[in-house]
């Protein structure tokens, strides 16, 4: 893209622009770029092991957020760096995110990564209480998997990242493309854009601070982690489930609990243990300021692209065989 086109795009309405550039970077890893790029407040990297074996092609590495959604119940935040520009109530958050979503046009740009920015984050599970009538009001207040007892988390219902500087890390050939959406109302906007990429591309060429060896890591236990239900408010849980299944008002309920233990490390660190220990399709590390979210998934349960919704998740379990043949059997008869 040159100005000329930019200057055009921003004619025909459009208010974020993508310029891109690509580097060959054969001799950096995804986490290493993470760490060099986006190690912040409002970042993530997303990865993808196949076959629990190779990793996936992609990477992605979203560089620190400057505006970020909260959802607390009824009540939703917009911050940019940091400082609150929009503060309201409404009865349906989900509608108010998707017109949210109509505040901004982005062209779609041959060569474009297959994501290359928009919103990031997680919908937390009380967001059933914006789609189901009976279920509304008291989102975020309390734990209904415990019978009413207070949700010491405190976490947003929703929280959402406007993700504009994007970095796509091409496993396979060894180069990345550095993405960063400019907003088309700056007067410099073409100069800030083409800035940004100079910028990231000489912090890309720095060398990486390694995270220090871990000294004083310890062994812990099951009998070490705390659940928020004791063994009789569970027991209590599953036969609640049962009535409900017998009446007609479900068909099927994942009953969990939350298990918690003192952690001290850089949050980093667990990311990078759980990566080594249970490497799979779907890995991400989301550094969202006052929490993280790390995790690994095999299944991708759903995804919309190009107008088509793919649904695919993991269902069936059989228990661990004795040995590895024992475990090949097993697995054969729950694909069966």
């Amino acid at each position: 893209m040159n100005p000329e086109q930019f200057e055009q795009l921003a004619k025909e309405g459009y208010n974020r622009i993508p310029v891109m550039r690509e580097v060959l970077a054969d001799l950096d890893t995804p986490l290493s770029t993470y760490l060099k790029l986006a190690s912040g407040p409002y970042s993530y990297l997303f990865e993808s092991v196949q076959g629990g074996e190779k990793w996936g092609r992609y990477s992605i590495i979203g560089l620190p957020c400057r505006t970020v959604l909260h959802v607390y119940g009824q009540r939703i935040e917009l911050r940019t760096d940091g400082k609150l520009v929009e503060e309201t109530d409404c009865d349906d958050p989900l509608q108010w995110i998707e017109d949210f979503q109509q505040r901004f046009r982005a062209p779609d740009l041959d060569g474009l990564p297959r994501f290359g920015g928009g919103l990031v984050g997680y919908f937390g599970y009380d967001t059933v209480r914006y789609i189901e009538p009976r279920l509304k009001g008291g989102a975020n207040k309390v734990n209904p998997a415990t019978g009413g007892k207070d949700d010491t988390l405190q976490t947003p219902d929703i929280l959402l990242m406007v993700s504009d500087e994007v970095v796509v890390f091409d496993n396979l050939s060894g180069k990345l493309v550095m993405v960063v959406h400019v907003d088309a109302t700056r007067d410099d906007a073409w100069a800030y854009g083409q800035q940004r990429l100079d910028a990231l591309m000489n912090n890309l060429c720095q060398a990486v601070q390694i995270p220090g060896r871990l000294e004083n890591a310890y062994e812990v236990s099951e009998a070490d982690f705390v659940s928020g239900f004791t063994r009789e408010e569970f027991e209590s849980a599953v036969q609640r489930v049962k009535d409900y299944i017998v009446e007609g008002d479900a068909m099927q309920v994942v009953l969990s609990q939350r298990l918690s233990i003192p952690f001290h490390a850089p949050p980093l660190d667990l990311y990078r243990a759980l990566r080594g220990l249970n490497p799979s399709p779907y890995m991400f590390f989301l550094n969202l300021e006052d929490f993280y979210i790390v995790g690994s998934s095999p299944e991708i349960l759903v995804r919309l692209e190009d107008d088509v919704v793919t649904v695919r998740p993991i269902a069936g379990t059989r228990p661990r065989g004795a040995n590895e043949a024992q475990d090949k059997a097993l697995e054969e008869e729950l694909l069966a």
